[in-house]
């Protein structure tokens, strides 16, 4: 995995919380001070955060385990599927469907639905009116959005990689019901203890969101021997860890 650098989140913006009124005080130990009414994250706890989520990753990865990627907020949408995409994980950037994971039963046969849809020469459309071919077009694409990321997706993930953990409630809430460990970016408006591996940092970023969620992509990859320098399968033995560097926390009010 590429090292996280203090300086790319700094720059990213990704210390800046929510206003110090909608801040949720389980997230205390994450922030460092208030600038303009605003919280400031403490950085280093984010990198160390990202750096213990990216390790339990490979655990799950290279154990056969699969991930899912969640992020139906606009500005994590695009990035979500590119690095699940990227990685060959499943993912969610439409509206969470609730279910998903409670009663994956049902969406598995939702899937099987739309796949049958899409089977060319499906008899399905056999003796049909035209009517009657639109409405199930129209069930096709319908079902091909809510399932474009899990279609291929049999059984329940092992892990769950969520981009803002406010916002998709629902999918921890899930997730937590049936012990499915989850990776959340949390900012300060949320209480990091719902979530198993909490990474603290604004999640109405997209250069944040961009730098966090690639970095698990990446370990990811790195847990299936991908050598991420030039997409090469690695030998066991090839890979030599990078040294960490850190930056003392008091540079954020430096920089500002």
């Amino acid at each position: 995995m590429a090292e996280i650098k203090f300086e790319d989140l700094l720059g990213s913006g990704a210390h800046f919380g929510h206003v110090t009124r909608k801040w949720n005080p389980n997230f205390s130990p994450y922030i460092i001070s208030e600038k303009n009414g605003v919280h400031i994250i403490d950085l280093e706890s984010t990198i160390k955060a990202v750096n213990e989520a990216a390790t339990y990753v490979k655990k799950i990865v290279s154990k056969d385990g699969e991930v899912l990627f969640v992020g139906t907020k606009k500005q994590a949408q695009d990035i979500v599927q590119q690095e699940a995409d990227r990685c060959s994980m499943f993912y969610i950037v439409e509206r969470w469907l609730g279910g998903t994971l409670t009663n994956f039963s049902t969406i598995k046969k939702s899937i099987k639905r739309l796949k049958l849809l899409e089977k060319e020469g499906s008899n399905l459309y056999e003796n049909m009116t035209k009517k009657e071919t639109q409405m199930l077009n129209r069930e096709k694409l319908k079902l091909a959005d809510q399932h474009r990321g899990i279609k291929d997706m049999r059984r329940l993930p092992d892990l769950v990689v969520i981009v803002d953990a406010q916002y998709e409630d629902t999918a921890i809430k899930e997730a937590k019901r049936l012990d499915i460990p989850t990776i959340a970016i949390v900012d300060s408006n949320t209480d990091p203890n719902k979530v198993t591996f909490p990474i603290p940092a604004n999640d109405d970023s997209m250069r944040t969101i961009n730098i966090i969620i690639s970095a698990l992509a990446d370990a990811v990859l790195e847990a299936k021997g991908h050598d991420l320098n030039n997409n090469q399968v690695l030998d066991e033995n090839s890979a030599s860890p990078k040294e960490n560097k850190h930056i003392s926390a008091e540079h954020i009010q430096e920089e500002e």
